[in-house]
């Protein structure tokens, strides 16, 4: 038997401009998903993915990976994704005699990368290069695949020629009994959302740089009020880019504290920040109905 497993992901700063070369900072999560071979002998590739509660959401048996599925787009997004790491290494899968499992350990619809944390265990188990078969598969940036081997928060950037510079960073700020996540229940696709991006047009370096400046200074940041003034400017100048309003005016506009929008905007989780009790903090999202509320240090690695 192999197992393996992969981190889930949120990103903190440089959405969107991550594609063009921004320094972002991304924070691998606790929640992520594992793979499991065993050998069955069978001539099949017998596949099992499975929620958070252990049921199973998606089951296919395959006998040909060269042969196109036409009435299971799931089935036949996986397949690819099985050519490619095997186009990698030719010795991956030679034969079709394996009974593969995976589960994820937070709910399908959180965004916190059910896909990038696929493609980290299917190039583990493929002994291939994860930012090859992301590229090749599905395309983004890679920050998420960085963040599902990594140990803690990272720095990212992705050079010109999709080679991504990735590496530890010590952001472990004091304040962090005082930062929270709220799910925001309307999950975003990532492809549309780039695609959105892309509609907008070339982005100036200007703007590149000053978000490559808001990471740097947020890796040592000092208090919470300076991490405040930057998540602000960070929002602001994101809504400007993408015409989008921000997620505190549209549900939040009454809230003491920042909000910040993590990775694509409108849809999954959200960053707050709050200078009253947990208790306190948790009532007022409660009381709008976002029920989902996790404390830093539950959901961060």
């Amino acid at each position: 038997m192999q197992k393996f497993y992969a981190n889930g992901k949120l990103l903190l700063t440089g959405e969107y401009l991550v594609l063009d070369g921004a320094l972002a900072i991304a924070l691998p999560t606790k929640l992520g998903q594992s793979l499991t071979v065993t050998s069955n002998n069978k001539q099949k590739l017998v596949w099992e993915s499975q929620d958070s509660k252990s049921y199973p959401w998606f089951q296919h048996t395959y006998t040909h990976l060269h042969q196109k599925i036409n009435d299971n787009p799931i089935a036949e997004r996986l397949r690819v994704i099985l050519l490619q790491a095997q186009k990698q290494n030719p010795k991956f899968i030679n034969k079709l005699v394996d009974n593969v499992t995976t589960k994820l350990t937070f709910p399908r619809k959180w965004g916190l990368g059910t896909s990038s944390t696929l493609i980290h265990l299917i190039a583990q188990w493929a002994e291939c290069d994860p930012f090859e078969l992301l590229f090749e598969a599905f395309g983004g940036s890679g920050y998420d695949i960085a963040c599902a081997g990594a140990g803690g928060p990272i720095s990212y950037q992705l050079q010109t020629n999709l080679k991504p510079i990735f590496q530890r960073v010590n952001f472990n700020p004091s304040f962090k009994n005082q930062l929270y996540f709220v799910y925001l229940d309307k999950k975003q696709d990532s492809k549309k959302g780039i695609a959105r991006y892309r509609e907008k047009g070339k982005v100036s370096e200007a703007k590149i740089q000053k978000i490559s400046t808001l990471s740097t200074e947020l890796i040592n940041i000092g208090g919470l009020n300076d991490f405040e003034k930057i998540i602000v400017e960070h929002e602001n100048i994101i809504a400007d880019l993408i015409g989008f309003k921000k997620v505190k005016s549209i549900y939040f506009s009454d809230y003491w504290g920042t909000v910040k929008s993590l990775g694509a905007w409108g849809g999954d989780f959200v960053l707050v920040t709050s200078d009253r009790s947990e208790k306190e903090t948790k009532k007022y999202f409660n009381e709008k109905g976002f029920n989902v509320f996790l404390k830093y240090k539950e959901l961060i690695l």
